[in-house]
């Protein structure tokens, strides 16, 4: 209880307030009516009842009940929550030396193969947080900007070599520079650069030293080599040689680099065989970190604790008192309204209960009994029939209604037109009598409903569904008049229809008889005519024959004639060229036939050709498009190693700014 306190202690204040109220209430209390003003003291103690001392009782409870709601008001607490710890995402950055130098073979195979495998170590040993990748040699270039997908640094790291860098030389500072700038526009002001190099010039050290210690950022250094170092080996097999024409040898300056890291709040180890300088490096730079945060977080706790509570770190206990405040309010309810409402709960559940536990289930009258009562305290029989008639329960609803016009209604809705009817008569309103006017349009009885809704106008001239329905019922009323009349007419044509059918039958009758007589005589002259025909045809025909036989022994005497005077082949020549005629003709006509036919079917010819045609095209037109595609793929290099190099190549053509590292070669 060390830690009580009031969250809100201004509520305290309205203490002062309750006090005045309740003094004020007594006052009253003492002087409650009229006659006291108007009596002398004396009479009054005689004549007016007083009433009994109990004005400290009766103003214990409100009392009681405004203190605790002031005091959960202020926000009693002495026990703190746990608040959740937010560990803000690591940043970091790896910094790698691609000057010549990192091609010595001192390590094998040589520095540059070595640095990148301690790369790889580097991160797989971080893994988490944004991790960054910058490469320099006479300038500092980003290869990866900050980003947690660490198996796309993993990927670039092969491709980065001294060839690829835009100039030559070894320039830290403006990597350093780098660095710490992708940190902080990532939002990190403190975080961590790992820096893997295998030496700096004594021209650099003071400005080395003076940025490690301004960064903010913990700069841990790996030595890259020996002290004893070896020459550098070209990609084109030959050593390096310097202006003189001397072997370069360059060698590690741990002691250097060490001082360089402790600068920057760091670490330094040199490379080893093992993955145990990887481990120093990155166990030492979490170690710092974490002691970092705890120190933001100690500052942080300590601000909020000079400040004033706010309430959202301290469990408050003011609810709690609440719950003693409801029994005390529960007596200035209505005398005997919350034991109405509360009673048959309790004698419906508490029945429930007894019959359940000694083994007893309701019947399902007794069930539906209980749930009826249980319904009723809550509702009225109109509510719940109303209930049921917007469940188009219509039957239910209208025995339970106990208006008569809703009764109606559920019945009427039900099809019970004739006791919907009866029930719309016990009133004389307009609706009522509209009401009326559709049960006995239901029933049939047009004129009555006519009747009903005429009546329901003259109460209400603007009532626009009876006017609409009688109009309608006075179309439907003329409908059927006219039908009848003309169900009428229809009996009277069909009985005279059936005279004039005898009648004409009659007459049909003696007609067919003469016209029987009339084609008995035709036939026998038709008869007697045929048989002249006959006679003249046979003499026709005599006389035919004659004429044949004499035309073909004209003609056998012709065919003979011709036959000795010519071959018998040039006989045949006229009727072979009067049938090639008819074969030629016959053939002009078929491919004439041929011609006009696909003119005939051309609409829907042309249709498919148009289709397959433009089919073909966009076949054709995609083929050329991904071979147009192809070939720009096959111009495009992806080779990470010619990708990186035109990057930094661009980027620097776009710097071309003065750097201050060192200018040789390695």
């Amino acid at each position: 209880m060390a830690d009580f306190h009031f969250i809100r202690p201004y509520w305290l204040f309205t203490l002062i307030g309750l006090i005045f109220a309740l003094w004020l209430v007594a006052r009253l209390k003492v002087n409650n009516t009229a006659w006291q003003k108007l009596l002398p003291a004396h009479l009054a103690e005689v004549l007016i009842k007083q009433p009994a001392k109990s004005t400290g009782l009766s103003l214990f409870a409100p009392a009681l009940i405004g203190f605790l709601t002031i005091i959960a008001l202020a926000g009693p607490s002495w026990q703190k929550l746990p608040q959740p710890v937010y560990q803000i995402a690591r940043g970091s950055v790896l910094v790698m030396d691609m000057s010549y130098s990192m091609l010595a073979t001192d390590v094998s195979p040589n520095r540059l193969t070595r640095a990148r495998y301690k790369a790889i170590d580097l991160l797989d040993n971080i893994n988490e947080g944004d991790i960054g990748l910058v490469a320099y040699a006479g300038d500092a270039f980003t290869i990866s900007p900050l980003t947690t997908d660490i198996n796309n640094i993993k990927l670039l790291l092969p491709s980065l070599s001294p060839d690829i860098m835009p100039e030559l030389g070894s320039n830290p500072y403006a990597a350093l520079a780098l660095a710490d700038d992708m940190l902080k526009n990532a939002g990190h002001l403190r975080g961590d650069i790992y820096w893997f190099t295998d030496g700096v010039d004594n021209e650099e050290l003071t400005d080395l030293h003076e940025q490690a210690q301004k960064l903010g950022h913990k700069v841990n250094i790996l030595g890259i080599g020996t002290k004893a170092g070896a020459p550098i080996k070209l990609t084109s097999g030959e050593l390096l040689k310097d202006d003189n024409g001397a072997i370069v040898i360059p060698k590690l300056p741990s002691a250097k680099l060490a001082g360089i890291a402790r600068s920057g709040k760091g670490n330094y180890h040199t490379i080893s065989l093992d993955n145990s300088d990887i481990e120093k490096l990155v166990s030492g730079s979490l170690l710092d970190s974490n002691k970092d945060q705890s120190e933001d977080q100690n500052s942080q706790q300590q601000g909020t604790d000079n400040q004033s509570n706010t309430g959202d770190q301290w469990q408050e206990a003011g609810p709690y008192l609440l719950l003693l405040v409801l029994p005390l309010v529960l007596n200035y309810f209505r005398r005997g309204q919350l034991f109405s409402l509360v009673l048959p709960s309790l004698t419906t559940g508490l029945s429930t209960l007894l019959a359940l536990s000694i083994g007893l289930v309701p019947v399902p009258s007794q069930a539906n009994t209980l749930q009826d009562a249980w319904t009723d305290l809550w509702q009225t029989q109109d509510q719940q029939a109303q209930e049921k008639f917007g469940a188009e329960a219509y039957q239910e609803a209208a025995e339970q209604f106990a208006d008569s016009q809703w009764r109606a209604s559920a019945h009427y809705k039900a099809g019970n037109y004739e006791q919907a009817l009866s029930g719309f008569q016990q009133s004389n309103s307009a609706e009522a009598l509209y009401n009326q006017g559709n049960a006995l349009a239901k029933l049939g009885r047009i004129d009555e409903a006519i009747d009903a809704y005429q009546q329901a106008l003259n109460k209400q001239p603007d009532f626009t569904n009876a006017k609409a329905n009688k109009e309608l019922l006075e179309a439907l009323k003329k409908q059927q008049e006219q039908q009848n009349q003309q169900d009428n007419k229809g009996d009277n044509n069909q009985e005279q229809n059936q005279q004039q059918n005898g009648d004409n039958a009659g007459k049909n009758s003696d007609g067919n008889n003469t016209e029987n007589a009339n084609s008995d005589n035709s036939s026998s002259e038709n008869s007697d005519s045929e048989s002249t025909e006959q006679d003249d045809s046979e003499q026709g025909a005599d006389s035919g024959e004659q004429q044949s036989d004499n035309s073909n022994q004209s003609n056998n005497s012709q065919s003979n004639k011709s036959e000795l005077d010519t071959p018998k082949d040039n006989s045949q020549q006229p009727a072979e060229s009067g049938n090639e005629g008819n074969q030629e003709q016959t053939s002009e006509q078929t491919a004439s036939d041929a011609m006009q036919q696909p003119d005939a079917q051309q609409p829907g010819e042309q249709a498919q050709t148009a289709a397959i045609d433009q089919a073909s095209l966009a076949e054709q037109q995609d083929q050329e498009a991904a071979q147009k595609h192809q070939q720009i793929l096959k111009k495009v290099t992806d080779d990470p190693y010619l990708l990186l190099r035109n990057k930094m190549q661009l980027e620097y053509q776009k710097r071309r700014h003065n750097n201050n590292g060192a200018k040789k070669k390695w």
